[in-house]
């Protein structure tokens, strides 16, 4: 588990970024620093209150839309809370509408440190050739600036599944990513992530160990 600056909240990301270019490289370090170099896999989970606000405002900037396609009920906010959170969605967007487009000007703008720090992770292990796990909205809405920026990112990615929330199996399409499992699943915190590795080693299971007609 690794704790980011938890005390010290982003800003107001409808007034100005979320993190100045210091905390968004920090948090992205964080999680880069995280992936060890011995990994056979690694799975990503965040635990968080109001990310799926910053998620959809990713995902409305790497990939565009309305605020509305991206925004869902979370943690089971109603209408009117939905509305609440498109509204400062689309402040968010408008707010940013002249800056730079990249992956990292997104992520500081309208991100979290631990959706940083989930690119962060999700970059490092590409380069060391680790396949990872994505769990649900927030996590795969770190991608979501990647790809943006360069189409294969999510080569190494695996979808674990995708959860109930609306903006997730739009997100996943647009990563080219096909879930493993579909199960309704709300919780973040890697959980749905854990629940893919279980399918993903009785894959290699067989793959390695189930003997042929010849064999057999």
């Amino acid at each position: 588990v690794t704790a980011l600056d938890l005390d010290k909240p982003t800003a107001d990301f409808t007034i100005g970024p979320a993190m100045t270019e210091a905390e968004c490289l920090a948090a992205l370090n964080a999680g880069a620093a995280a992936v060890a170099g011995d990994l056979d896999l690694l799975t990503i989970g965040e635990m968080g209150i109001g990310n799926s606000t910053a998620a959809a405002a990713l995902c409305l900037r790497s990939f565009g839309g309305t605020a509305a396609d991206w925004i869902g009920p979370g943690t089971g906010v109603d209408a009117e809370g939905i509305a609440r959170k498109t509204a400062v969605v689309e402040r968010a967007l408008a707010c940013h509408l002249d800056a730079p487009a990249d992956a990292f000007e997104t992520l500081r703008r309208v991100g979290g440190r631990e959706i940083a720090a989930i690119a962060g992770a999700v970059l490092r292990a590409r380069r060391l050739g680790i396949p990872v796990v994505l769990d649900g909205f927030i996590g795969s809405a770190a991608v979501a600036p990647l790809a943006a920026d360069n189409a294969a990112i999510a080569a190494h990615c695996i979808a674990g599944h995708v959860s109930a929330e609306p903006g997730h199996a739009r997100l996943l399409a647009r990563l080219g990513l096909e879930p493993l499992l579909a199960l309704g699943m709300r919780l973040g915190e890697g959980s749905g992530a854990a629940v893919a590795v279980g399918v993903i080693r009785a894959a290699l299971a067989a793959h390695d160990q189930m003997a042929t007609f010849a064999e057999a």
